[in-house]
């Protein structure tokens, strides 16, 4: 009988030769070996940035006064901006899930504009679109441009879109039929979507605001050219990176860094896990 050892020797030859006898094997031994590559280059990244620091620069960067302000300013608005981001992208998912009607392309087109488009130039379209005569007025009542509302909205634009991306998908996934026996029973359509397919539409709209934050949180084109970058005003994580970088405070700039690396992976563990137990 074959020795443990001489077993444990074989094993890759043994694996090898029935890959090569098998195309499903070597179809799914491409597409792991693509994903493990793409994977530990992310990891490749994130363990660079963290080696490249020391303990000292991360705590460093949580004693300045002005990255305390730009965190505490960064969770607000992409919590804001993840609410309102859901709450806009729902209905709007909702209908083109369900709906057809005229135009129908074009108007998922433009929804998807934000996406495509460089955020310098959405940063740029919105601070045109305030000096406008109906944007003046608007910012006349509540100001937006370089305030902490400009902030929101900018990180808005961006990350609904992809909410909508999401909650679309998510409607597509579900049944209409539940909604009609709903009906049927003298439920009318916003009340059969309240009650029955909103409660399963959980775990999209769990996973659209999680969207929502995270590219809000990454935002900087926008937010710099729209909002501004003012110190203890309008500074988000990303502008902080920017100004650090700008005095050579490479140190800084990799502590705010890895913060934000942080903030998003709890965030996004936690709605995951939010996601699963609904």
């Amino acid at each position: 009988m074959m020795s443990r050892a001489a077993r444990f020797l074989m094993a890759p030859w043994c694996f090898m030769a029935s890959v090569a006898r098998d195309p499903n094997a070597r179809f799914w031994l491409l597409v792991s070996l693509a994903t493990a590559g793409y994977v530990l280059f992310i990891v490749a990244m994130l363990v660079a940035t963290a080696v490249h620091s020391t303990p000292g620069d991360l705590l460093g960067a949580l004693q300045s006064r002005e990255i305390q302000h730009s965190i505490y300013l960064s969770l607000l608005t992409c919590s804001l901006t993840a609410l309102l981001s859901l709450l806009v992208a729902v209905p709007i998912g909702y209908l083109l899930a369900r709906r057809k009607f005229f135009g129908k392309a074009l108007v998922e087109s433009i929804l998807d504009i934000p996406i495509v488009l460089p955020p310098m130039v959405i940063g740029l379209c919105l601070l045109i679109l305030f000096q406008t005569r109906m944007g003046g007025f608007v910012d006349s009542v509540i100001p937006f441009t370089y305030t902490v509302f400009g902030v929101v909205l900018a990180q808005f634009v961006i990350g609904v879109a992809f909410a909508i991306r999401t909650m679309r998908g998510t409607f597509d996934q579900l049944s209409q039929r539940p909604e009609d026996v709903a009906m049927t029973l003298g439920c009318s359509r916003g009340g059969a979507m309240w009650r029955v397919t909103l409660p399963a539409a959980g775990k999209g709209m769990v996973a659209a605001a999680s969207v929502a934050w995270a590219r809000s949180l990454g935002e900087f084109g926008p937010v710099l050219v729209f909002a501004g970058a003012t110190r203890m005003k309008t500074e988000v994580l990303p502008t902080t990176v920017w100004l650090e970088l700008s005095v050579g405070n490479l140190e800084g700039a990799i502590g705010v860094s890895l913060l934000m690396v942080l903030f998003a992976m709890i965030v996004l563990v936690a709605m995951r896990m939010a996601g699963e137990r609904w």
